[in-house]
């Protein structure tokens, strides 16, 4: 029988892979004398580890650096095509599918609009499906090499149960009509690749804070700019969650009592003033063609001097900043990141508004110490955070495949060894 709380050697060996495959991952290539240092195991350790990860593909020799006398040191790096990701972008206009390799090129993506259906939950499901199938056959990998299928949606998500490989996954979705959808049962009458379902403003988070603008920095806010208005809290180093995972729906605090209606029911939402759709809403002039393209003409209207469009625009920008005021008063982040499609196309003439507003409105000594800047990871960065989903599971196991790991968990549940 097991102590409860007591490591075993099977957990001490997982947490000495999973030390070096995050270095390599995020710092390599690395030599094994500079892994020990960073990683402080033995050279015992270090060899061991090593030799089990090179014999499992999972990692790979990339060159040589010389040493101070000695030999050159061998340099090494996780193996970039020994598996595959897949992120999906459950979005306002459409459904997006991209399957990465672990060095996060991507191999092939699909665009799928939603139709008139909109959200209809049915409808989602089939467009990810497709979307999944057309990458894997378009690329040829095999789904046994897929370490599962990440995906962003709209709304809060209940995790469920860990050990059930995301079937217990619900996704509560207020502003496109989703209660208690559930999502995992639902996505797997059509693949048997493990999934991870979460918060697209909050797999945006984790990839800016792996690679992007939050790189370097313990406590963060990543904000979403889109057709609506989202955020992930980042609070010393962890993503903060709250008691039931809805924490981070920044979109919905209040900016006007009794204000305008949002999509979520209540009025005076953020949202309802700064989300991309209620900014087109609010300049009535918005040509077709999507909200996309109807930023893209308020901005172009603003930028030719319509008094109109940039008068939205800048009131748009305190808007902003006066949230973001609240977030800095509240969580103290040494850095907050503006991305999303709407964030990235209006950043550059927001931002001087937004960082003014801000600092107007935010206690100062807090406000001296938080950097305001845009995403590096581009308009496509949720598709990329929800990559990482199943890539941490990944990296924390040590490098155990998740049908592997999946499998061990239903033998010891049943009372195999």
């Amino acid at each position: 029988m097991t102590v409860r709380g007591k490591k075993t050697v099977r957990d001490l060996r997982r947490g000495s892979r999973s030390a070096l495959l995050r270095r390599l991952y995020f710092e390599g290539p690395l030599s094994r004398q500079e892994l020990g240092a960073v990683t402080g195991l033995s050279a015992g350790s270090i060899s061991n580890v090593t030799g089990e990860l090179l014999a499992d593909g999972l990692i790979e020799e990339c060159g040589s650096v010389e040493s101070d006398g000695g030999r050159p040191r061998i340099l090494l790096q996780v193996a970039a095509r020994r598996a595959f990701l897949v992120g999906v972008d459950v979005g306002e206009t459409q459904v997006r599918v991209a399957l990465f390799d672990l060095a996060r090129t991507e191999l092939a993506a699909s665009d799928r609009p939603l139709s008139d259906q909109g959200h209809d939950v049915d409808h989602v499901v089939e467009l990810i499906l497709a979307g999944l199938a057309e990458v894997l056959e378009r690329t040829g990998t095999d789904p046994a090499a897929v370490l599962g299928v990440g995906i962003g949606v709209p709304g809060i998500v209940e995790q469920g149960d860990p050990d059930e490989d995301g079937l217990g996954v619900v996704v509560h979705g207020q502003t496109v009509g989703w209660d208690a959808v559930p999502l995992g049962r639902l996505l797997r009458a059509g693949t048997d690749l493990p999934l991870f379902v979460d918060n697209g403003a909050k797999t945006l988070g984790q990839a800016e804070m792996w690679f992007g603008a939050g790189r370097g920095v313990r406590h963060a806010v990543v904000a979403l700019f889109g057709s609506g208005v989202g955020a992930c809290v980042i609070a010393d180093g962890a993503r903060f969650r709250g008691a039931t995972s809805s924490a981070g729906e920044w979109g919905h605090t209040k900016v006007h009592v009794g204000g305008r209606r949002c999509r979520c029911g209540a009025r005076g939402c953020l949202e309802a003033y700064v989300g991309a759709e209620a900014l087109l809403e609010r300049w009535g002039a918005a040509p077709p063609g999507g909200e996309k393209a109807g930023l893209a003409a308020l901005l172009a209207a603003a930028e030719t001097g319509e008094p109109a469009a940039a008068a939205l625009l800048a009131e748009a920008a305190e808007y902003l900043g006066a949230a973001i005021a609240d977030l800095v008063n509240l969580f103290n982040p040494e850095r907050i990141v503006i991305g999303g499609w709407a964030g990235l196309l209006l950043g550059p003439r927001l931002l001087p508004g937004i960082r003014a507003a801000a600092t107007e409105y935010a206690l100062r000594f807090p406000r001296e110490q938080t950097s305001i800047v845009l995403g590096l990871l581009g308009p496509e960065a949720v598709t990329v955070g929800a990559a990482t989903l199943p890539l941490s599971d990944f990296l924390d196991s040590g490098g155990e495949f998740p049908r592997r790991a999946a499998e061990r968990r239903a033998a010891l549940r049943s009372g195999g060894r």
